[in-house]
């Protein structure tokens, strides 16, 4: 299942899609986007799009196998 950062914001379906799976994100987000200036909240977004990838290995492998440390 793709995480909220998984979509490309810049396609209508897939931001629509995005709002639809993860509403309340999807609200937070546009707050945040009204309060911060453009390049602080583009720089606050790929920070939190890096630290889901890191807590959430799993959901980040190309291949459905398990991980193994």
């Amino acid at each position: 299942m793709k995480s909220f950062y998984d979509f490309n914001r810049n396609n209508p379906e897939e931001r629509m899609e995005q709002y639809q799976l993860f509403p309340e994100m999807a609200l937070f987000h546009i707050a945040l986007r009204e309060e911060m200036e453009e390049e602080e909240y583009l720089e606050f977004y790929q920070a939190e799009k890096e630290a889901v990838k890191r807590m959430a290995p799993m959901f980040y492998q190309p291949k459905r196998e398990w991980a193994t440390a």
